[in-house]
């Protein structure tokens, strides 16, 4: 992906450990969560994905609407840009193993016929079958995405861990209702394959939500636009900032391009078993600012977006 302004000033960069839990106070009203169910059989859905149709499936960001915002959405001020530490890295492929290269995977989908791609990571949760991705890899432009499946492990078309069909896939109300860059979180609950669980099958990750921001992280993802073709997992990691232009979200110093939205961040990965907990998902990145990548902070929206899903 070449990184240019989409209608919120980006364009999205495409999607067992304890989970780090928070209730809500008493007398709170929950957040609402925007829940899209469906059709079809799974085993409709997995023969629609041939190896062929996945290594053809388009990168999402090629198909999402770039415009420029308005001049008088521009925030007024002095050009700022707040640079972090050196990154340990900016888009390697991944080959220490571990835990997260079976949790994270690629995530398949029709957005208005057209078959696209994200990435995604399976997660601890009571129902041991979510999926957490981009709010933008299960809807976009008033579209949810159809033949949603997600492929763990991925491998150049093959899927040693199977393919897991979506029941439902959910977001923010932010992003559902006016696609709020700061909420870009969705989610998917995946149907059981061969009578197991997803995170029975492949394990899965911690969740954190209303953490403290600037620690260091790993950014996970299948990006799948030139340089890369899709077909390995690949990360960076380094220093987090908070964004100082038009959002919320996390920064990091990162080339990873389309198909790696949705991908995963962790904070306190540990690269010897693959484990981390995971805080935000692979979002966008600014055309001014090539070699950045931008993810939403999980806060009680993400929060009650995870509540829903896993107990779905």
């Amino acid at each position: 992906m070449r990184r240019g302004l989409a209608r919120s000033a980006m364009v999205v960069a495409a999607s067992a450990a304890a989970v780090a839990a928070f209730a809500a106070p008493a007398g709170a009203q929950e957040p609402d969560v925007a829940v899209h169910l469906l059709d079809g059989a799974a085993s409709e859905t997995t023969e629609h994905w041939t190896a062929d149709r996945m290594r053809a499936a388009i990168p999402m960001d090629d198909l999402l609407d770039r415009t420029v915002p308005a001049a008088g959405d521009v925030a007024r001020g002095a050009p700022t840009v707040i640079r972090p530490q050196a990154a340990n890295s900016t888009g390697d492929p991944w080959t220490g193993g571990g835990e997260v290269t079976e949790t994270a995977g690629r995530v398949f989908f029709d957005f208005n016929g057209s078959p696209a791609s994200c990435s995604g990571n399976a997660v601890t949760s009571a129902n041991r079958s979510v999926v957490l991705t981009a709010g933008h890899c299960v809807k976009y432009e008033g579209s949810w995405h159809t033949n949603w499946i997600f492929v763990p492990g991925y491998d150049n078309g093959n899927a040693p861990f199977g393919e897991w069909t979506a029941s439902r896939t959910l977001t923010t109300p932010q992003w559902e209702a006016s696609e709020d860059i700061d909420y870009d979180v969705g989610a998917a609950v995946v149907e059981p394959l061969g009578g197991n669980h997803l995170t029975d099958v492949v394990g899965a990750q911690g969740v954190a939500f209303n953490t403290e921001r600037g620690q260091d992280m790993y950014a996970f993802g299948y990006p799948a636009a030139d340089p890369y073709d899709g077909e390995s997992l690949t990360y960076c990691s380094g220093a987090t900032f908070t964004d100082p232009f038009f959002s919320e979200d996390y920064g990091l110093r990162c080339d990873m391009t389309g198909g790696s939205s949705g991908g995963p961040w962790f904070l306190g990965f540990d690269e010897a078993t693959g484990l981390g907990v995971q805080a935000s998902v692979n979002s966008f990145g600014y055309t001014f600012l090539p070699g950045y990548m931008f993810g939403p902070y999980f806060g009680s929206d993400a929060q009650a977006l995870y509540d829903t899903a896993q107990v779905a």
